[in-house]
Parts: C-alpha cells; sequence; structure tokens
C-alpha cells in the first residue's frame, strides 16, 4: 500500500541536506519504491513530505543508502516521522525531474 511519509527534523541545515543528497543521489539513482520528494526548511528544521509504494521501501532505502549519509553530515538526533495512508495523488500534466 503506499504511503505518505512526513517527517520533521529540528536543527537539519540546508547544507547539510545537500551534502547528503550528494552523497546518496537518490535523483540519479532513484531508490525502488519512491514516488515523490518535496523538501523545505522553517524554523530551524527541515521538513519532509514523500511518497512511497510501500513503509519498508522507505525503510529499506534508510537503511541502506540515507542512513550513513546523515551521520557523515553531521546531522544529529532523530526526526519526527508519521507514516499515513494515501489515498490519491495528483501530478500536474507537464510536472517532472527536480527543482
Amino acid at each position: 500500500m503506499a504511503v505518505v511519509l512526513s517527517m520533521r527534523w529540528a536543527g537539519v541545515t540546508p547544507e547539510q541536506y545537500d551534502a547528503v543528497r550528494d552523497t546518496v543521489r537518490w535523483e540519479e539513482e532513484v531508490p525502488e519504491g519512491a514516488v515523490l520528494h518535496a523538501a523545505w526548511f522553517d524554523g530551524g528544521a527541515l521538513y519532509v513530505t514523500d511518497v512511497w509504494n510501500a513503509q519498508s521501501d522507505f525503510e529499506r532505502f534508510f537503511a541502506e543508502r540515507l542512513a550513513a549519509a546523515v551521520k557523515e553530515a553531521g546531522i544529529t538526533g532523530e526526526p519526527e516521522t508519521r507514516f499515513s495512508p494515501l489515498h490519491r495523488r495528483f501530478v500536474a500534466p507537464g510536472v517532472s525531474g527536480a527543482a
């Protein structure tokens, strides 16, 4: 079942996020089960909304690729995360790729 991951990680900087992205290269080497990723910063925290085909797809990606890069970037603490069943998704015509 497809899920929405909502995450807030206090203290993560844009530079740390970009370092993790550059190391993991998830845009170039798309993780199995990844559907959508959006990230932004507000009030000293990183916010992420992802859509995954299954929660286990994200958990595998985190364990196999993301965790080591997070540590290497000096990100500490634990994120607040929530998985919710996806009811519906819509992608506007012509939208693709990273921004």
